[in-house]
């Protein structure tokens, strides 16, 4: 069955946003033009190594893309990395990664089929491994495929330069990762039912989509288009999103956490996350982006926007109506979310005892020593210089002395650290 494309320019204006690198807009623009007279759409090839179990939004910003070849009308391979995987992506590393198992690697494989369907249109995508064709190679197609490349060509990848100059190890299936990535695309466009024409990644993936292009050239194949997308800033502001940084949004989060970290991003970082999650129109973006500037939009009505579009994105409207409702209460309003850690001390023995839902846990007599206890602060250093700030509350009330304790009584005090962190605390 052919289908009707639109116009080759408007398909361009949806792909190029956000977009780093497109290698190259004219080929890209001559294969659309070529599905329009056809009716038939491009295969589109994005891998993931699933070397962990959890997606987070910098993983969206590659699947909304995906999602956008999607929505014209093409068709969207979702390769997953079962032997990549175990090889371990060096892209950007300081060190050589932990290789997994090939059973941690199709475990967490699970997580991400269920999870890319947040995003991805479940009847348009096909899934498929990269062990299908790799693993068959064995040890001569492995050399075989080595010598198609060069050691000097190799040493041409930014990360791999830096390791070598600082003398820091490189291991040699680490150099194989850009050609079993390669051979990815060249096998694909081999398969009638699979085909390559565009390789998506992110920005940092670049030489592995350009070494997946020259292959082909060499086998005499269509070189695939390589079109890459941003690596999204965490919430600090600085580093990359990583789940290891603990600067993750991960898309199964809660949709009071989605609204509440997303609301918690500086003011410099919402303007790329309106661009790259979501399908607000860029104009809108500018006409706000200068709004703020000129001080007639505060910059929070912004983030609850783009924090609302997110929890509704992963939860729905009604989830994101209520999440902000929650966050109004309790950050706007000096209320406490319905759900707050119990704990009960007795200051007899210094030890936080079970009673019910409440959780034991041995601690001190001073208030820092409870925060350190009750694992809202992991030490006591940190405990006193946020009660010296000004960033512990007793029951609504600032508590500035670091040796403070609590009295004695029967109903639990409700303490607030920092804006987002409450435990309620009985001491008998």
């Amino acid at each position: 069955m052919t289908r009707e494309f639109r116009p080759v320019e408007e398909q361009l204006e949806v792909l190029r946003r956000g977009a780093v690198d497109l290698v190259s807009e004219a080929d890209l623009a001559r294969k659309l033009e070529r599905s329009r007279k056809t009716g038939k759409p491009l295969a589109v090839k994005t891998g993931f190594d699933p070397s962990s179990p959890d997606l987070h939004l910098g993983h969206t910003v590659l699947l909304r893309k995906m999602r956008h070849f999607q929505q014209l009308g093409h068709r969207v391979i979702f390769l997953i990395g079962d032997f990549t995987g175990m090889i371990g992506d060096p892209t950007g590393k300081k060190a050589t990664r932990p290789q997994l198992t090939r059973e941690q690697v199709l475990a967490n494989a699970e997580t991400y089929k269920r999870q890319v369907f947040k995003v991805l249109d479940r009847e348009a995508t096909v899934i498929r491994y990269n062990g299908e064709w790799l693993t068959p190679l064995g040890a001569e197609g492995i050399i075989r495929l080595a010598g198609k490349w060069t050691l000097a060509r190799m040493m041409e990848r930014d990360d791999f330069r830096t390791r070598f100059r600082e003398q820091q190890p490189i291991s040699l299936h680490e150099l194989l990762y850009p050609l079993v990535q390669a051979k990815d695309s060249v096998e694909m466009a081999k398969i009638p039912e699979l085909g390559c024409d565009v390789e998506l990644g992110g920005h940092d993936q670049i030489f592995n989509l350009l070494v997946g292009r020259d292959l082909m050239k060499e086998e005499a194949l269509e070189p695939q288009v390589c079109l890459t997308v941003p690596l999204l800033v965490g919430l600090d502001g600085h580093e990359k999103m990583s789940k290891s940084l603990g600067n993750a949004i991960a898309v199964e989060d809660s949709p009071k956490e989605i609204y509440g970290k997303t609301l918690s991003i500086p003011d410099s970082l919402m303007w790329d996350w309106l661009l790259l999650l979501t399908d607000l129109p860029k104009s809108e973006i500018d006409a706000k982006r200068t709004a703020v500037a000129s001080g007639a939009l505060h910059p929070k009505l912004v983030k609850q926007e783009l924090a609302r579009r997110l929890v509704a994105d992963f939860h729905g409207e009604a989830a994101a109506t209520e999440a902000e409702a929650e966050f109004e209460r309790v950050f706007a309003g000096g209320g406490a979310p319905d759900e707050v850690p119990a704990f009960l001390f007795a200051s007899a023995s210094g030890a936080l005892l079970a009673a019910g839902s409440e959780s034991s846990v041995k601690v001190g007599v001073l208030l820092v020593e409870q925060l350190v206890g009750a694992g809202v602060v992991a030490s006591k250093n940190e405990a006193r210089r946020l009660v010296e700030q000004g960033a512990v509350a007793v029951d609504g009330e600032r508590v500035s002395d670091p040796h403070a304790a609590l009295a004695r009584r029967d109903s639990a005090y409700l303490i607030k650290v920092g804006k987002r962190r409450f435990i309620r605390l009985r001491v008998e």
